[in-house]
């Protein structure tokens, strides 16, 4: 019997918010059912962004009923007011998922970028790059936001699918993860 999964990936931000949809069937067999950007550089104040995201959020629940959310961890940095913005933004797309009851896990950066590339140090470009080499796309998206929603939704199920993400190369990872080679 098939058992079909699907998660929704948020990249939460305060100028720009990425998701990505995505269908599990079984063994890790990944299919992409939408991503995208949220921008949010045109809104005049914090308060109408957190409302976009909340907003927008519930609309991506509705049409794709994900079985389970992952968000990217807000990480800390030099500026402390960006960090607390990102937690609202964050929050607001926690609460929207809440809302749908839809269970919700947290990834640290670093835990989404070892599970994808098998380097925690990777960049956004790298992570892409191996991302769109897994998963069947056309192309790759404009803003890397989109591809780092994807990479949440991605380490989500290889976290509960108890994949073997820990690598120390590229060429390890894909010995540990045959099914991804196309």
């Amino acid at each position: 019997m098939l058992q079909e999964r699907i998660i929704i990936g948020i990249d939460p931000g305060t100028q720009v918010m990425g998701y990505g949809v995505i269908k599990v069937v079984q063994h890790q067999q990944f299919s992409i059912l939408q991503y995208g950007i949220l921008d949010l550089q045109q809104c005049p104040s914090h308060a109408l962004k957190l409302q976009k995201i909340f907003k927008y959020t519930l609309e991506i629940l509705d049409e794709f009923t994900p079985d389970e959310a992952a968000l990217e961890a807000p990480f800390y940095g030099k500026n402390v007011q960006s960090m607390l913005k990102l937690g609202r933004a964050q929050g607001v797309a926690m609460a929207a998922a809440l809302m749908r009851e839809v269970p919700i896990t947290e990834y640290a950066p670093r835990k989404i970028k070892q599970a994808i590339t098998g380097n925690g140090n990777a960049s956004k470009e790298q992570v892409a790059y191996m991302l769109m080499s897994m998963l069947p796309s056309k192309s790759m998206p404009e803003k890397l936001d989109a591809t780092d929603a994807l990479a949440v939704a991605v380490c989500h199920a290889y976290q509960q699918q108890g994949c073997n993400t820990r690598t120390t190369s590229w060429k390890q990872f894909l010995q540990n993860n045959p099914n991804l080679l196309a």
